[in-house]
């Protein structure tokens, strides 16, 4: 058998797509079977790379011990990675026991070897050597940052421990990874499993495309009515739109109670954050911390546990006048105008959409109609390309679901990057959006550049057939906003220009500056001369009309008090549970004082969303969700630079700025550190100044 997942994933000069594209995953010949034989068969050739590392025959030197374990390291995350995003995008009960079988030797593996004190002893040599090399034979600024990363990551990794302390070490990362992938699985599991099949008149007010994709899932399985899911299209517009009261309750309750003690008690995941949180907790205190939280933080911006939640706070004092008035304003607006005098969780999104209707003249279903998918990836990336100064292209590469486009990007004829296109929810593949890496940018030591490849997935509606005809996808602002969001990591992962595979593109750059790139680009959803052309109304072809986009950035910073107040929650409950052993033993508790203390909306006592906050449980960002707003303090100001500029004539999309902006963040990547690269850009360090101004609280 011809194993996919063992093709050669070495690349040579990709100077053409038949070079670059022969080293892809063959996403479509991967199948279940496949997994077993090929992890066991890349590990094996791992742990006889660290062998070769550790012993005599290599010397302490970067370029011999790269040749010798990235190469091999590379192998097993490009395989793995490929199995890895099939579970997230195209899981079947089949492939996830596949995933689930290998995934305790992957840990086990990338744990031992992070521990090596053979593998670590090396390290220190050549980092010793570099300190008394001559500076013509000194490390490159990028390799000093990799290395000062590994040593770092050693320490983290529990490479100082010894005997005991560190075969626990051992069991508490293998125990941890099988605890998130079991919390992943549970929100899925849960997601997929509730239907409810709606009558029309149930879905009174709800918009006509969301009832007849709830129509046209519910004939696919030969049933009557409107088939209702947890995934966003389909449960969303209820929320947002539908009048029937008890049908938005319906709807609430099932998704606020995802994968907890009210659901099958298989799903629950009351027990998997409890014994996770124990087992963090536990590791922190052998790496000699107070907490996780400060495990968390070494390799953040963010010093301490106490600073992020003094930023938190801070944010959350000055949105919460903001905040106090936007609910007095829907409270009023719901008893007087909708007769609703108790307004309820499942009432606030609903009430929510009729007063800014009410009072700015539109509504998304409205605007919703002038974004089709084509036009506003046509628009997207007429950006990227004067921006940045590059082209994109269609491409040609196996997928995972017909759904799936591949692209390529170019600079002067020469590849810079590749990327896959994934937007449409379907069932299998789990919700949000995300931008994942395939592999990075790489001087590899055989002589050839690698060059980046990344995944780009959403959740949008899918085309539907209206009248026996298909049209394009029809996006929400939101939809746009997440677009561009999920693009600004993909740029920042491919357009990358440092060689050394450990601080190319977005590998090496502390979490919370991550969301920097993803962030400035959502700011070109605001901007006028940007918009008019993402849009061409679905029916008629126009362009979205200036007043009713005057509208939309009017209606801007609606409510931006009550969204604030909602992320700060959010970051504060993941930073002081990280931060605060014990707390894990209720978390309900420790939800509820967050609230007490910043928040003005209390959900339900039923509200159950920790259990579904895969983001802190599953997704990489524990003790690190204040990422998303201590980031936007940089996006903010970055995006401040290109509206000094724009008066020049180019509005936003001013060359100079982007080049200056693509130069210092985008392909400086993780090659030093994110403060280093701002500053570089803006000649100065971040203020908070311009995110208030934009979301209009000052």
């Amino acid at each position: 058998m011809t194993n996919p997942l063992l093709q050669d994933s070495d690349i040579t000069a990709a100077a053409t797509a038949t070079t670059a594209n022969a080293s892809l995953p063959n996403f479509a010949a991967i199948r279940p079977e496949h997994v077993a034989p090929a992890i066991a068969a890349l590990l094996t050739q791992a742990d006889a790379a660290l062998e070769k590392a550790v012993g005599t025959d290599t010397p302490a030197n970067y370029d011999a011990m790269s040749a010798v374990l990235d190469v091999a390291g590379e192998k097993l995350k490009f395989a793995w990675g490929a199995v890895g995003h099939l579970n997230a995008v195209a899981d079947t009960p089949e492939l996830r026991a596949a995933y689930v079988a290998a995934l305790p030797k992957i840990t086990e593996l990338s744990t031992r070897h992070a521990s090596d004190e053979r593998l670590y002893a090396k390290y220190k040599a050549i980092a010793l050597a570099d300190q008394g090399s001559a500076p013509s034979k000194a490390l490159s600024a990028p390799r000093r940052k990799a290395l000062s990363n590994a040593m770092r990551d050693f320490v983290l990794s529990g490479a100082e421990l010894q005997g005991a302390p560190k075969d626990r070490f051992l069991q508490l990362q293998e125990a941890q990874a099988d605890l998130g992938q079991k919390f992943a699985e549970h929100v899925l599991d849960a997601t997929d499993g509730f239907a409810y099949y709606a009558t029309e008149a149930e879905l009174a007010g709800v918009p006509k495309d969301a009832v007849q994709a709830a129509r046209q899932a519910a004939a696919a399985e030969g049933k009557d009515g409107h088939k209702l899911t947890l995934h966003f299209p389909s449960y969303f517009p209820v929320l947002q739109y539908g009048s029937n009261r008890d049908l938005r309750e319906k709807i609430y309750t099932a998704y606020a109670t995802r994968a907890s003690e009210s659901g099958p008690a298989a799903l629950d995941n009351s027990n998997v954050m409890r014994e996770l949180m124990t087992l963090r907790h536990e590791e922190a205190r052998l790496l000699g911390y107070a907490n996780y939280a400060e495990v968390s933080l070494v390799s953040k911006m963010a010093d301490t546990p106490q600073q992020v939640m003094d930023f938190l706070r801070d944010l959350a004092q000055r949105a919460r006048p903001y905040a106090e008035r936007d609910l007095a304003e829907l409270k009023t607006f719901a008893r007087d105008a909708l007769g609703l005098p108790e307004l309820k969780s499942w009432d606030m999104t609903f009430a929510s959409e009729k007063l800014k209707e009410a009072r700015y003249a539109f509504s998304d279903q409205e605007v919703k109609q002038y974004f089709t998918e084509t036009k506003v990836l046509d628009g997207l990336f007429r950006i990227i390309e004067t921006l940045f100064e590059v082209s994109l292209k269609p491409d040609t590469a196996p997928v995972w679901h017909p759904s799936v486009r591949f692209f390529r990007i170019e600079r002067a004829g020469t590849l810079i990057g590749q990327f896959y296109l994934d937007p449409y929810a379907r069932n299998g593949k789990r919700p949000g959006a995300w931008m994942d890496d395939v592999r990075g940018r790489w001087a590899r030591p055989e002589g050839a550049l690698q060059t980046p490849v990344a995944h780009l997935v959403c959740n949008f509606t899918p085309p539907l057939t209206v009248d026996g005809k298909l049209q394009p996808a029809l996006l929400s602002h939101d939809d746009v906003t997440t677009l561009f969001h999920e693009f600004g990591h993909g740029l920042h992962h491919m357009l990358t220009q440092v060689n050394d595979i450990g601080v190319s593109g977005i590998s090496g750059v502390e979490w919370d500056a991550v969301e920097l790139p993803s962030q400035f680009m959502e700011n070109f959803c605001w901007e006028w001369d940007v918009v008019k052309r993402l849009t061409s109304h679905v029916t008629t072809g126009e362009a979205l009309p200036r007043e009713l986009f005057d509208r939309m950035l009017a209606a801007k910073n609606f409510q931006s008090g009550l969204q604030t107040l909602r992320q700060v929650e959010m970051s504060l409950f993941d930073m002081r549970l990280h931060a605060e052993p014990g707390s894990e033993d209720n978390i309900q508790a420790l939800i509820e004082d967050v609230r007490k203390e910043v928040a003005v909306v209390t959900p339900p006592a039923f509200n159950r969303f920790q259990h579904s906050f895969s983001h802190i449980f599953a997704g990489g960002y524990a003790a690190g969700y204040y990422s998303y707003k201590w980031a936007e303090v940089l996006s903010a100001d970055a995006w401040a630079a290109f509206e000094e500029t724009a008066s020049e004539g180019s509005g936003v999309l001013n060359v100079q700025t982007g080049r200056r902006y693509r130069e210092a963040v985008l392909e400086a990547g993780g090659s030093r550190t994110a403060m280093e690269s701002f500053k570089a850009f803006r000649g100065r360090e971040p203020k908070i100044d311009a995110l208030l101004r934009h979301q209009g609280m000052t």
